[in-house]
């Protein structure tokens, strides 16, 4: 089969250690839609009431490739919710000392 089908070949071995690799890698990968948020969230509330930065600064800041589908930033409470990739994660600002902290 090898010499006949050299491409179907190397296309299947392709395959097999791609499926190889989403299977080591399942735990980090089914934790990745929770990141986008998390880090959109807590880096915004950092940069927006730790740092003082205007908000686009601080819009322009969290971009990412992977974009949020909604953001919503209550400067009254001082809290930033982000969603992204189905899960929503909401930072609020705590202190001076303490800075941000996600909202479990």
């Amino acid at each position: 089969m090898i010499r006949r089908h050299p491409f179907i070949s190397v296309l299947l071995v392709l395959l097999f250690a791609l499926f190889g690799w989403i299977w080591h890698e399942r735990v980090n990968l089914q934790a990745f839609p929770d990141i986008i948020a998390a880090y959109t969230a807590k880096e915004y509330c950092s940069c927006r009431y730790v740092a003082n930065n205007p908000a686009q600064y601080c819009l322009g800041y969290v971009k990412q490739y992977v974009p949020i589908s909604a953001f919503i930033d209550t400067p009254e409470r001082s809290e930033v919710t982000a969603s992204g990739l189905g899960r929503t994660h909401t930072a609020r600002w705590i202190g001076n000392r303490q800075g941000c902290r996600l909202n479990p």
